[in-house]
């Protein structure tokens, strides 16, 4: 009896743990959801550029190494280069969010051409490109914060 007790009890704290770190979070969000106007220009913007940027990032690693494939990395460098293009036409408003978010996309667009500038000679991508494609992730957010906040 002491064993299923404590079983329970176990079970308990994991569900109440599990409710407490993913359920509240996400009640959280819907509710404050459902008070903003989750259409609106600003996070469409932001959403189209964290799009952009994880679609550079979880495309990558297949070019971090020679030797290149370099009709795989055009096709890449295309698609991404195009979902850049989307988030900066998606941030063309005046708000400081979409201001922040053609900085960023501005700075991925580079980062993307200096890859290529690397792949296509044959170099080695440059060094400091994680700390840029986090820079340029914490902008994003950045933006996203200030989008919900209506700026």
């Amino acid at each position: 009896m002491g064993t299923n007790r404590l079983l329970n009890w176990i079970v308990v704290i994991v569900l109440a743990i599990v409710a407490w770190k993913y359920g509240l979070p996400w009640a959280k969000e819907r509710m404050r959801g459902s008070a903003a106007v989750s259409s609106s220009p600003e996070i469409s913007c932001t959403t189209t550029a964290q799009h952009a940027s994880e679609i550079w990032g979880s495309g990558l690693h297949r070019f971090a190494n020679p030797p290149y494939d370099l009709a795989a990395w055009s096709d890449f460098r295309s698609g991404v280069e195009s979902e850049i293009a989307k988030a900066q036409t998606e941030c063309r408003c005046s708000q400081q969010s979409c201001e922040t978010v053609r900085g960023a996309m501005s700075d991925l667009r580079s980062l993307v051409s200096e890859f290529d500038t690397a792949i296509r000679n044959g170099s080695p991508p440059p060094d400091n490109a994680v700390s840029r494609q986090e820079s340029i992730d914490t902008t994003i957010e950045t933006a996203a914060a200030l989008a919900r906040g209506g700026k």
